[in-house]
């Protein structure tokens, strides 16, 4: 019997953002989407990093006003898709390129499905691009794993 490989269980639909939009349009986009991060692409479509919920919610909380409504961002997501003018993401000033983490973590697409979870528990990351030799082809994240737990019958 063959492994679970990253290619099993990624998701082919790799949604990325650019690396000039602002902060708030990042929210609108993740809500819309209904995802918790993305790949950050610059303005000539390379790869340049990553960005997620925990970097908006980081650059929210630092200002002088933190609020409980950051601090429960993903308690509330689900409940309320109005969420990004809740948490005061409101500073058009702020581009993803500037709260993005400058990695971008990829596996290729035959990586066994325990190989995966392990690099990313060492890495501290939720999300990872797989590829087929030097083409993206998925994104993976914790979710996608977790899947394999849940009995979907």
């Amino acid at each position: 019997m063959r492994p679970i490989t990253a290619g099993d269980v990624m998701n082919p639909r790799v949604l990325t953002v650019r690396d000039d939009i602002t902060v708030e349009e990042l929210a609108d986009f993740l809500v819309e989407n209904e995802i918790s991060g993305a790949p950050v692409e610059d303005a000539t479509g390379k790869l340049v990093g990553v960005v997620s919920v925990t970097d908006i919610v980081a650059v929210v909380s630092e200002g002088a006003k933190r609020d409980r409504k950051s601090a429960s961002f993903y308690q509330s997501w689900e409940r309320n898709p109005d969420l990004p003018e809740e948490i005061g993401v409101e500073d058009g000033d702020i581009h993803v390129r500037e709260i993005m983490t400058p990695i971008v973590y990829a596996v290729p697409e035959e990586m066994p499905v325990p190989e995966v979870a392990e690099r990313m528990i060492e890495s501290h990351i939720h999300r990872l691009l797989v590829t087929r030799g030097e083409k993206v082809v998925g994104i993976l994240s914790t979710s996608d794993l977790l899947g394999l737990l849940v009995d979907k019958d």
